[in-house]
């Protein structure tokens, strides 16, 4: 019964978005009708409300659904969806202020003369616009009303101008700064959550481990991280449209002729492109390299980008005037006097510790102050004139709501859909497809693909991600991440603008195109921009690092970059490594053998026996590569005759686990049924009869597990784990003899230290002989305290503190204190005069072997990677690797 209500539920949803229901009602208003049909339903006919719910009744659904509301949008510390209204200002103030309009004429003025030029300035405009606003109704309206009329002047195709404006319009939804990504992203972190456990559970299931390694942990996203993903398909996605445009024109010039500038390239032509072009690539610039840097998260990259566009719609809007730029340049000045000020001063007002810091502190509050000064000139423009900012912060409230009651409804069906069953029938469905992986994801695309003709890109991101996706994560067998995902739906859903018949961007386009647009005029013209994007979609699917390579990356330089010792890059920094190895082998090793002759008798013995086996181990690394190369080509020697083994008997297992989740959830339901007087005795037999059907279907799929499976997995495990330890081998090894070379390093360094507080220890032989016991014992203290902060000086300590004890109680032992200080003094003056005279004699030679030896042999051991390191791993993270025989 379950599966009949969600039908229903899906029936209901449908019917009400094709009857024009508004969504933000259809989605949970859907929803809470099946609820309620299918509780009535089981409180009539069977006496429990939940008897019709595969998981848990309405009371558990609305009480779980409160905690997840909660949870998502209440909860301060999840703040991805803040961006979202400040994009959304953005993009209407630059559209309302005729920024865009500017813009758009300029273009048409630089690429007209080149064939096809009008419709390569419409995308590059698009493209332009999409990283400033990321609204495709405000951006096709806007090219709509400007450039089709010029297109249909200079005699363009119908067709091609009608595609051209309506897919340089959906750019928004991939170009970041996009209100698609911040959702994806959102939808996409729970997602990710929620694929974490269910590949930690299929570890455990396969290994018996309960702990998986860190490296098979799903990769989430960030809204950042979306963006950066997104920015190099976005731009190969403009370049597509660009190039086919230009080859349509080069083929058919009647198409797309040239469009002859009739003014003059003179400098007035120049300052007006500039004029036009600068202010929006300074925003880009500032918005999204803000991000790309590093410098502001993408809350505040949106905060940044609201209060650009009102400095720009200032001066826009008061075009002509003699005083229009001075808002612009206030907030210049005052801006670049804060940049400089934070290059000279110390403006942490908590830090202030001289009259310097406190001037710096002062100008900058005057620059800060200019700048509030500049904005405030503009938001008062923007009032003023027009009302453009009543109308900007309405529609900016209408739209963030309208996405927001969507994302709350979305919640709501998602919660529902769960309820009866509906994500375990297609986590079922996808993973019993034959092909694994690609072919899960290629069957997902299309049915994203097919709903993006009849559904908007908000109801595809916030109703089919939450339930896909987490099935697409946790799949070993490609292992992707949660940007690459995010970014191939984004892809995707994009398309949904310009699939006929519910294409917005068609509609946007068809309500201010004059009536010789004829409506099959635009839906051919889309055509081509579908193939485009669909070509897009193919190319980065095909190129994984296109996707994951600038956030890898940027991740990999940034200020909270991991450490090389991650458990995370360790096979891709090592791939790289041994590479370095094999150069630089002659090198490391002659560094290994000078170090050996140099005198090292005057150490204390242990520090001699230490140093040595460091040397010996240093240069044994090379044996201990070797191994590893070995223990990896004996597993993939193996890996090719394993793997359809592996693949078949995994899918055999998933069938059983699923018919074993139905068992239980069968034998739950009986046991919750048996608390109930009132359950019909028809019921329990059904419920037996179910299990016993069920029973037989495990044996005959157990039967199908070949003989020779078990064998084969031992000499998988056995083969995996060689290499695993042949690889901790390396890294204890390494670690260990960086560690000792850097222990040495501060042992030697120290020893100046020990030197100085040489006078303080001697002094306490009077003051353990005269002074009060109680006063000196605090002065042992003090100083074991401070000699315990140099490296591997305890053993004075130590002594220090026997000296110490002595004095306690209301008896001092005044001579054993003596004793042990006399015996503290000794070992002093024994590690003060060895790494006094290493310091002269060795440590020169030492530094150079740490140097030579800090970027392979110790690379594990250094605070953070070098860029060139990092751009290498990036790249080597950025490709999918198939984890899948681990599980």
């Amino acid at each position: 019964m379950e599966t009949y209500f969600l039908i229903l539920l899906v029936v209901f949803m449908i019917g009400a978005l094709i009857s024009g229901f508004p969504v933000a009602f259809s989605l949970p208003g859907s929803a809470i009708v099946t609820i309620a049909l299918a509780a009535a339903c089981g409180y009539i006919f069977e006496g429990d409300t939940d008897a019709y719910f595969l998981l848990d009744g309405p009371n558990s659904w609305l009480s779980a659904g409160v905690t997840n509301f909660r949870s998502l949008y209440w909860n301060v510390e999840r703040d991805t969806l803040i961006a979202i209204p400040l994009f959304i200002f953005m993009g209407i103030m630059l559209q309302r202020s005729k920024i865009a309009e500017d813009l758009l004429v300029a273009m048409a003025q630089l690429f007209g003369p080149i064939p096809g030029g009008l419709g390569i300035s419409v995308v590059f405009v698009g493209a332009l616009l999409a990283a400033t606003t990321g609204i495709v109704g405000a951006t096709v309206i806007a090219m709509g009303l400007i450039s089709l009329p010029a297109m249909m002047k200079n005699n363009y195709s119908k067709s091609l101008a009608c595609g051209t404006i309506c897919a340089s319009g959906t750019l928004g939804q991939i170009i970041p700064p996009s209100i698609v990504l911040i959702i994806l992203a959102d939808q996409l972190s729970n997602a990710a959550d929620q694929a974490g456990s269910m590949r930690k559970a299929a570890y455990k299931a396969a290994t018996g481990e309960y702990s998986m390694p860190g490296a098979f942990d799903v990769v989430s996203a960030s809204a950042g991280d979306m963006f950066l993903g997104a920015f190099i398909p976005g731009l190969i996605l403009v370049g597509l449209y660009m190039l086919s445009i230009l080859v349509v024109a080069l083929i058919k010039p009647e198409l797309a002729p040239p469009v002859p500038f009739k003014g003059a390239y003179n400098s007035k032509f120049v300052f007006r492109m500039l004029l036009a072009l600068m202010p929006p690539l300074a925003l880009i610039f500032v918005v999204l390299g803000s991000i790309l840097l590093g410098v502001a998260t993408v809350n505040q990259a949106g905060a940044i980008g609201a209060v650009g566009a009102m400095l720009m719609a200032s001066y826009r809007l008061m075009e002509g005037k003699r005083r229009a730029y001075y808002p612009v340049i206030l907030a210049i000045v005052s801006v670049f006097a804060i940049f400089i000020l934070l290059a000279n001063y110390n403006l942490n007002i908590k830090n202030i510790t001289n009259d310097d810091d406190a001037f710096g502190v002062a100008l900058a509050v005057i620059a800060v102050f200019g700048l509030l000064v500049a904005i405030a000139w503009s938001i008062y423009r923007a009032y003023k004139i027009e009302n453009i900012l009543n109308g900007v912060m309405l529609e900016t409230a209408k739209t963030t709501s309208m996405v927001f009651i969507i994302l709350i409804g979305a919640a709501m069906l998602t919660s529902a859909f769960r309820a009866f069953g509906g994500e375990e029938l297609v986590k079922a469905y996808l993973t019993g497809l034959p092909g694994g992986f690609w072919t899960q994801f290629i069957v997902v695309m299309a049915v994203i693909f097919f709903l993006g003709f009849f559904l908007d890109f908000i109801e595809i991101a916030v109703v089919v991600v939450p339930i896909v996706a987490p099935i697409l994560l946790a799949n070993p067998e490609a292992n992707i991440t949660a940007v690459w995902l995010g970014v191939m739906i984004g892809l995707n859903i994009q398309t949904s603008f310009l699939t006929p018949p519910f294409g917005f961007a068609l509609f946007y386009l068809r309500g201010v195109a004059s009536s010789v647009i004829k409506t099959m005029h635009i839906y051919k013209g889309a055509v081509m921009f579908i193939g485009l994007q669909l070509v897009g979609l193919f190319i980065a699917g095909s190129f994984p690092s296109l996707v994951n390579y600038l956030p890898n990356k940027t991740y990999l330089t940034s200020e909270t970059a991991p450490p090389p010792s991650n458990p995370k890059l360790q096979l891709c920094m090592e791939d790289d490594l041994f590479g370095v190895y094999e150069q630089q082998s002659a090198s490391i090793l002659k560094s290994i053998d000078t170090i050996k002759k140099l005198d090292v008798s005057y150490f204390p013995d242990n520090y001699q026996v230490n140093f040595k086996e460091s040397l010996a181990s240093a240069s044994n690394t090379f044996k201990l590569i070797d191994n590893i190369k070995l223990a990896e080509s004996n597993l993939d020697d193996y890996i090719p005759s394993y793997r359809p083994l592996h693949v078949e008997v995994r899918q055999i297992e998933r069938k059983i686990g699923f018919i074993k989740a139905e068992i239980k959830t069968t034998q739950k339901k009986y046991q919750e049924l048996s608390f109930d007087d009132n359950t019909p005795e028809s019921k329990f037999v059904a419920l037996e009869q179910k299990i016993k059907d069920l029973k037989p279907e495990i044996a005959v799929l157990e039967a199908k597990i070949p003989e020779k499976w078990k064998a084969a997995r031992k000499q998988f495990v056995v083969l995996s784990k060689a290499e695993q330890s042949a690889r901790q081998k390396y890294r204890r090894s390494v670690d260990e003899v960086y560690e000792e070379i850097t222990n040495l390093q501060k042992m030697i360094v120290d020893g100046k230290a020990l030197k100085i507080l040489k006078p303080q220890v001697l002094s306490l032989k009077s003051q353990i002989s005269n002074g009060k016991p109680v006063e000196v014992m605090l002065v042992i203290k003090a100083l074991g305290i401070e000699i315990s902060s140099l490296k591997n000086a305890h053993t004075v300590k130590s002594k220090l503190s026997k000296a110490r004890r002595a004095l306690k109680g209301n008896s001092p032992n005044i001579e054993k204190s003596l004793t042990e200080l006399d015996k503290a003094i000794v070992i002093l003056d024994k590690e003060i005069n060895w790494r006094l005279r290493a310091e002269k004699e060795f440590y020169p030679s030492l530094k150079q072997y740490q140097q030579a030896i800090s970027q392979t042999i110790g690379l594990r051991m250094q605070e953070r990677l070098t860029e060139d390191q990092a751009k290498s791993i990036a790249s080597c993270l950025s490709e999918h690797k198939d984890i899948s025989l681990n599980f």
